[in-house]
């Protein structure tokens, strides 16, 4: 029968202790058939405990067990592991070390006990004082043990407070690219701007589900499509393009211009439900290691740009994150990137990425001078497009440098349309424009052959003509004066 769940070690190894001895208890050997029957033990295979690999023990050690057993009233008890004595007690460390451990819970409470241990690491790499560094476990148990606990910050609560009374259930999916998750984190600090203004920067994170690498992380001083488009493209450029997005549901992700690039390039997107954050929880997961590990690294940093973020990021993520195994899939964000099968495609050229997002308008053209407006500004459609009363075009609202004209039915780019130059156009010159048809070969002769069909259907009628010469009406009018 197997173990319930939560057995401790010590009572399942105690257990098949006894199942290797338990013949011999049944039933015992006769004198000089101990040897003979150990030795038939020690020559089995028995499941191990933990692991259940097939294990097998020495003779010495099921001999050492059996008088151990036979000797107690309660056999189990007896063969289960011993207690150690200094179980229970705190860890004995260094006075040096110690005191680094307090320095570093004084300056940074809300750390956690892998960061300590990591800092405590590096600083023995440069105090040789310190001495050995002891392993991690030791490290927490002992800070533990002092009452040196990690203090919660304020995004710790919120989540807490979120997930309260939701139900959640964890999902991955089976490839990698298959779905990526996308959303904007607010910095726990500020940056000071050239300008001398401090301003809270926002993180875009780009993961991948199946092997939680980091796509892209880049911070931005706003939370905007322009930003959003920028971010995801260098994304798409490092990694490919996957088939599905999940985001939740803020104005830069349902932008225009953001929705209908990803519909061109094949990308579907889901939107996560109002007020639960859990369904992209794996990013939600990702902004408290950002919290816990970068910008707990960053706190003594006095001053704090958005340059110096972005290359510590950088740095972070590809040199920490992607290398260390990640508790939930039990290896590296890399290894499984590269190692899982992989369902994404090829990245587009940035030119195709910039092109794609950008939303779709139509406009009505100008006849007299050719133009367009589009969001206030007046652009110049090439005269060789002037017949078309309404043209299709792309455009990105956050550059109106220019904007693409498109074929309504294939879509296909035809030109690119620029502001309108005024003073350019007040030179006078003008180009001759090439004409809409070409030049009939022959002049024509002759009546219209409709004109003539229908006056001669007239004539068929046998009515007068419909009209008086001016002469003609001169007489009459003289006869009707005589008349009087």
């Amino acid at each position: 029968m197997s173990d319930p769940e939560g057995t401790p070690p010590s009572v399942r190894w105690a257990r098949l202790r006894f199942a290797v001895v338990a013949p011999l208890l049944a039933s015992p050997p006769e004198h000089g058939e101990l040897q003979e029957r150990i030795a038939v033990l020690a020559a089995q295979k028995w499941k191990h405990p933990s692991t259940g690999e097939p294990i097998s023990f020495d003779f010495k050690t099921i001999e050492r067990w059996y008088y151990i057993a036979r000797a107690s009233d309660d056999p189990i008890a007896a063969l289960a592991r011993k207690v150690p004595k200094h179980a229970g007690t705190h860890p004995s460390i260094s006075l040096a070390i110690a005191t680094q451990l307090r320095a570093q819970y004084a300056a940074h409470p809300s750390w956690r006990y892998r960061l300590h241990h990591d800092e405590l690491r590096a600083v023995a790499r440069e105090r040789s004082e310190l001495g050995t560094i002891p392993g991690y476990a030791t490290v927490r148990r002992w800070m533990k043990g002092q009452g040196l606990l990690r203090a919660k910050t304020k995004h710790d609560k919120r989540r807490a407070s979120e997930l309260a009374t939701k139900e959640t259930r964890s999902y991955e999916v089976a490839h990698v690219h298959a779905l990526w998750h996308l959303d904007f984190h607010e910095c726990s600090r500020t940056v000071a701007l050239p300008s001398g203004e401090r301003k809270k920067p926002q993180l875009l994170g780009v993961l991948d589900d199946h092997s939680r690498l980091g796509c892209h992380l880049q911070w931005y001083l706003d939370e905007t499509a322009e930003s959003l488009a920028h971010g995801f493209s260098q994304a798409a450029l490092k990694r490919g393009l996957p088939r599905r997005l999940m985001t939740d549901g803020g104005s830069a992700m349902k932008a225009a211009e953001f929705t209908q690039g990803l519909e061109r390039l094949g990308i579907a997107h889901e939107l996560t439900l109002e007020y639960s954050p859990e369904q992209n929880g794996k990013q939600e997961n990702f902004w408290s290691r950002i919290e816990m590990r970068l910008m707990a690294m960053l706190e003594g940093e006095p001053l704090l740009t958005l340059e110096l973020l972005n290359r510590a990021t950088i740095a972070w993520l590809e040199q920490e994150y992607h290398h260390e195994t990640h508790s939930e899939i039990g290896t590296s964000p890399l290894a499984r990137y590269l190692e899982a099968p992989n369902v994404g495609r090829p990245s587009p050229s940035m030119q195709a990425l910039e092109r794609a997002f950008r939303m779709q308008v139509r406009r009505v053209q100008r006849r007299s001078d050719g133009t367009i407006t589009v969001e206030g500004v007046r652009f110049e459609v090439p005269s060789a497009y002037r017949t078309l009363r309404t043209v299709l075009v792309r455009l990105a609202r956050w550059d109106l440098s220019s904007v693409e004209l498109v074929d309504p039915r294939s879509e296909v780019h035809l030109a690119t349309l620029y502001p309108l130059d005024k003073h350019a156009n007040a030179d006078a010159r003008r180009r001759a424009l090439a004409p809409v048809t070409s030049a009939p070969t022959t002049k024509p002769t002759g009546m219209a052959a409709h004109l003539r069909q229908l006056m001669e259907q007239h004539a068929a009628t046998g009515l007068p003509p419909g009209y008086l010469p001016k002469h003609e009406l001169a007489d009459v009018i003289g006869d009707e004066g005589e008349t009087r």
